[in-house]
């Protein structure tokens, strides 16, 4: 190999290395700004309840299945139930459970005698 070749292939090896380097800066700089990005409140916030939504959704998709009630599966829920009323108990909170779920009750009656009967023809 004459000396102009060697010099020529020295001049492409620092060409791509720097390159390569310029490649380097521009993806360090792009990790900073996703990084910046995620640790944004609004950011934090929405990744959180897409986690909490996959998890229930996970956890509980196979609880209510076509068909409105009669679709409950009750074999799935008591586990959950029993849970709950557990923990109701231990932290004596049966009168608040009991009007929470009176108000709920209320509520969706309410809701239910709102909605407008279907025309008939």
């Amino acid at each position: 190999m004459s000396k102009e070749s060697e010099r020529a292939a020295i001049d492409a090896d620092k060409q791509r290395l720097i390159r390569e380097g310029e490649l380097y800066r521009i993806k360090v700089v792009h990790a900073k700004a996703l990084v910046a990005n995620a640790l944004q409140p609004d950011a934090m916030f929405h990744g959180a309840v897409e986690q909490a939504i996959g998890m229930a959704q996970a956890r509980l998709g196979g609880l209510l299945q076509p068909g409105g009630l009669k679709g409950i599966n009750f074999k799935s829920l008591m586990p959950y139930a029993l849970t709950v009323g557990s923990y109701i108990a231990r932290k004596r909170l049966v009168k608040p459970a009991i009007g929470v779920a009176l108000a709920a009750g209320i509520g969706m009656a309410w809701l239910l005698r709102r909605k407008p009967a279907p025309e008939q023809e």
